[in-house]
Formats: structure tokens, C-alpha cells, sequence
């Protein structure tokens, strides 16, 4: 995985919209390297000494090799950028844009997996490494550099918790949303391993929600293989049973009962954290008090 200041960066759909240009000029003025923009149509335009390109392929040719891409195209245009991005030799994806088609995200599920890419999201705000890069639409006020490594499948609730571990004193190594649709290109195992790896991270948070099979593969992964010292954080314990909730599809009531049938429940990943030796916070605001004992044991 290469992230560093000197990454170099294109930004697909950099004219989309106000908040995707927004979003592009943000992550330049923090220090990430934005060194091309695609928007088909507008080749050959140049926004505050970003050079716009009609397609990858002219982009990469322009400035070399690209290692990623921060995707803000429409949901339906998503794929086609995606596999774009991986034809011009872009092994790094985010994708900011919420409300993917599943099938199309299966489809660059498998293609990533075959070319050995790594897809960040969709529907997140992507990567921050607090004070050296930006690769999405973290809100930088809330980070401050750190050995705290943050893995969410939630975008506010990254937000909450960082801000939590900076007023605490505890800055990040790095804050990943791996992203909040059904589907997703990378998983928690995926980060866990990364930021294991990581000389700069000496503790893991992991921020999940109630719904879904993947909190439940994480604790024992974790358990199985990482070194480091993990807290971790369930929203939805308490949301009432019966109508959909959460955010962006993730709690679909329609599978409920499959869910349900395979056990998972909050109970039983709470057991599962529990069993695995991990601590959970019962509020973003306890996530920093659990981590200082774990360093302290350590």
C-alpha cells in the first residue's frame, strides 16, 4: 500500500459538482499530491493548477503513473470509472460516491480482486493521514497525528470517534471508512492486516454497526492474527427491532431474518468481541479511556 505525500493522485469527476471540485481543492491545500482531474468533456481545462483530462489513459500519459484514484462520478457511472482507473494502472481506489448498484460493486469486487486493487468504499469519506494526506472528504479539524489507527464502516461516526481520541490526546496514524453501502471493495480483515503492518500504528480502533457478518469475521481475525492492541465500537446495540434503520442500506429489515437465522445478532457480536479478548465501548466518548488502559497494559 503506498500512502505518503508524494502519492500521486487523480480525481475522476473533479467537475461533477460544487462538492466534488470542493472536495478536490480541499485535499490539494491539505498536501495531497492532486496531480490530474478526469471529467469527459472538459479535457484540456485547468482548475487552480489541477489539469483536467478527458480520460485516464490521456491523464496517466500526461503525468506518469497514478497511485490513486478518488472517484466522485455519479452511483451509475461508478464501475465505468472504477475499471477505468484499474485499465490505466491504478491499483488504489476511492470511491466517495453513495447508492452503488450492487451488481456493478460485485463486478468491480471481482476485477479488483483479480488485478489485486485496493477499493476503498463506496459511500465514504475515504483516507486521512492526519497532517500528510487527504483522499476524500474527511473533515481535517477533527485529526491530529498519532498512533491510533481508525477502521469504520461509518462516516460520522469515524468523524466522532477521531475527534474523541484527539481531545483525549491521542492522535492517528490513520482514519479509513471502508464505507457505509450493503457492498463494499475492502473489508475490516483487509485494514486490520494494513494497519498491523503499519510502523507508525500502535493501537486499532474499529468502529462497526449491529447489521451485517463482518464485525463478527473481524473479532476473530483479530484474535487470530493481530499483534496490536484493539478497541472496539457496535452502533445500533440499541436500536428497537421491527422497521429499517441506519444509514445508506447497511440495516435492510429484509434480511433480518436471515441475519437473525445465522446469528447475527448484537448480542452475539458483543459475545464474539468479548470473546476474543477485545473491549467495547458503550459510546464513541469511552473509546479512549478503554485504549489508554490497553497501551498502558502494554
Amino acid at each position: 500500500m503506498n500512502l505518503t505525500p508524494e502519492s500521486k493522485v487523480l480525481v475522476q469527476g473533479i467537475t461533477e459538482s460544487p462538492a466534488s471540485t470542493r472536495a478536490a481543492l480541499m485535499m490539494k491545500a491539505y498536501g495531497t499530491n492532486v496531480v490530474a482531474g478526469v471529467s469527459p468533456g472538459r479535457g484540456g481545462l485547468e482548475m487552480e493548477g489541477i489539469p483536467i483530462f478527458d480520460l485516464v489513459e490521456q491523464a496517466v500519459a500526461a503525468v506518469g503513473h497514478v497511485d490513486t484514484a478518488v472517484i466522485f462520478v455519479d452511483a451509475y457511472s461508478v464501475l465505468d470509472a472504477a475499471l477505468e482507473a484499474i485499465a490505466g494502472g491504478i491499483r488504489q481506489i476511492a470511491i466517495v460516491t453513495g447508492g452503488v448498484p450492487p451488481l456493478d460493486m460485485v463486478r468491480l469486487v471481482r476485477k479488483a480482486e483479480a488485478t489485486e486493487t485496493l477499493v476503498i468504499g463506496p459511500n465514504g469519506p475515504g483516507i486521512i493521514v492526519p497532517d500528510k494526506l487527504l483522499l476524500g472528504t474527511h473533515p481535517k479539524e477533527f485529526y491530529t497525528p498519532g498512533p491510533v489507527g481508525v477502521i469504520s464502516r461509518s462516516s460520522t461516526l469515524t468523524y466522532e470517534v477521531a475527534l474523541e481520541l484527539t481531545e483525549a490526546g491521542l492522535g492517528q496514524s490513520m482514519a479509513v471508512c471502508i464505507g457505509c453501502d450493503a457492498i463494499v471493495g475492502s473489508s475490516f480483515m483487509q485494514w486490520l492486516q494494513i494497519l498491523d503492518e503499519d510502523d507508525s500504528t500502535e493501537a486499532m480502533v474499529l468502529v462497526g454497526e449491529v447489521d451485517g457478518w463482518s464485525e463478527q469475521a473481524a473479532a476473530s481475525y483479530i484474535a487470530s492474527a493481530i499483534d496490536k492492541p484493539v478497541v472496539a465500537y457496535l452502533a445500533g446495540r440499541y436500536a428497537p427491532k421491527g422497521p429499517s434503520l441506519g444509514h445508506a442500506g447497511i440495516l435492510i429489515s429484509s434480511r433480518a431474518a436471515a441475519q437473525k437465522a445465522f446469528g447475527v445478532t448484537a448480542p452475539n457480536k458483543m459475545a464474539a468481541f468479548e470473546e476474543a479478548g477485545i473491549p467495547v465501548a458503550a459510546r464513541p466518548s469511552e473509546v479512549p479511556k478503554l485504549l489508554k488502559k490497553l497501551l498502558k497494559k502494554n
